[in-house]
C-alpha cells in the first residue's frame, strides 16, 4: 500500500492511497475540513480494492486556497476515479462524506455501482436536526462542557469525538485513535462548505434528483448517534432504490462499535452492487 498524488484538473494534488484487488470502492471521510480516518473500514472490506483520500486542502492533501464548495469537492472526487483508471465504482461515505458521495452520484449516476451512505444527515434542513444535535453534545459533555469551550485544537477534538461513540469505557480511547496522527482542522473548508449547505440542502429541487437517481443505497445508521436519526427519513423517503440498517448500540462511527454487523451490511451491499471490473 503506497501513498500517491492525485493531481486534480485545476492542479491541486490530492493523498490518496488504494489496498486490496477486486471491484473498486472508493471512501469519502467525513468533516468537511478533516482527513480520512477509514483504515479501519478498509479493513473491512478484504475482497475490494478500496480506495481513501484527503480532500482538497485537508490532512495529507496539499495545503490549498480551495475553492472550498461541494461542486469543487465532487469534482476532486472524480480526480481521484480518474487517476485510478476506474469506469465505475461504489462509493462509501461517512457523516460529510455520504453528503458528498450522494451529490456525487446526482452528478454522474453512470459511474456510481451502489452508493453506501454511512451516518449522514439526509436532506432536510439543517434546522431539523442540528438543534437536536447540540443538545446531545453537550449532554454527552457534561460536567466538561465548559472546559471543552476553552480548549483548541487536538484536546478540543478528542473531548468532543469522544462524545460520537457509546462504549464510555473506550470513548476516550477511540476519540485518540481518530486524532492521531493530527493533521489539524481546515477550518476555512468546514466554513464554507458549511454554509453552502445550509443554503442549498432542503430544496424541493433536491428531492426531485434525489427520487430521480437510478442507483441503489445502502442507508447505515448507529441508533446512539447523537444526530437525530429521523433526519435520514428524508433521504430514505425520497431515494427510489434504497436499503436501510440500523445498527444497535452504535454511535456516530457504527463500524467501530458494531464492526461485525457494519461489515456485513456492507459486504452484503456490494456483492449486489459493486462494479465487475476497475478499469475502463
Amino acid at each position: 500500500m503506497t501513498a500517491e498524488a492525485v493531481r486534480t484538473d485545476d492542479g491541486a494534488r490530492l493523498w490518496a492511497v488504494r489496498r486490496g484487488a477486486g471491484p473498486p470502492v472508493v471512501l469519502c471521510h467525513g468533516g468537511p475540513g478533516l482527513w480520512d480516518t477509514l483504515d479501519e473500514v478498509a479493513e473491512l472490506l478484504p475482497d475490494y480494492a478500496v480506495h481513501r483520500w484527503d480532500q482538497r486542502g485537508c490532512g495529507r492533501s496539499e495545503p490549498s486556497d480551495g475553492p472550498y464548495t461541494v461542486a469543487r469537492s465532487v469534482q476532486d472526487l472524480d480526480d481521484v476515479r480518474r487517476h485510478f483508471g476506474l469506469a465505475r465504482m461504489a462509493l462509501l461515505g461517512h457523516s460529510w462524506g455520504a453528503q458528498l458521495a450522494l451529490s456525487y452520484a446526482l452528478e454522474h449516476p453512470g459511474r456510481v455501482s451502489g452508493l453506501v451512505y454511512v451516518s449522514g444527515t439526509g436532506i432536510d434542513p439543517e434546522a431539523g436536526w442540528h438543534p437536536e444535535f447540540v443538545h446531545g453534545l453537550h449532554r454527552g459533555l457534561g460536567e466538561d462542557l465548559e472546559r471543552w469551550r476553552t480548549l483548541t485544537g487536538r484536546d478540543r477534538a478528542v473531548l468532543q469525538w469522544s462524545v460520537e461513540f457509546q462504549d464510555r469505557d473506550r470513548a476516550r480511547e477511540l476519540a485518540e485513535t481518530m486524532a492521531t496522527p493530527w493533521y489539524g482542522v481546515n477550518e476555512t473548508a468546514n466554513d464554507t462548505i458549511n454554509a453552502e449547505n445550509r443554503q442549498s440542502w432542503g430544496t424541493p429541487a433536491l428531492r426531485v434528483r434525489c427520487a430521480e437517481l437510478d442507483v441503489p443505497v445502502l442507508i447505515v445508521d448507529g441508533d446512539r448517534d447523537i444526530r437525530p436519526r429521523s433526519a435520514v427519513d428524508s433521504l430514505e423517503r425520497a431515494l427510489p432504490r434504497v436499503e436501510r440498517v440500523t445498527l444497535r448500540g452504535a454511535g456516530h462511527l457504527p463500524w467501530a462499535e458494531e464492526p461485525a454487523g457494519f461489515g456485513s451490511a456492507v459486504t452484503a451491499f456490494l456483492r449486489r452492487h459493486g462494479p465487475a471490473t476497475a478499469g475502463p
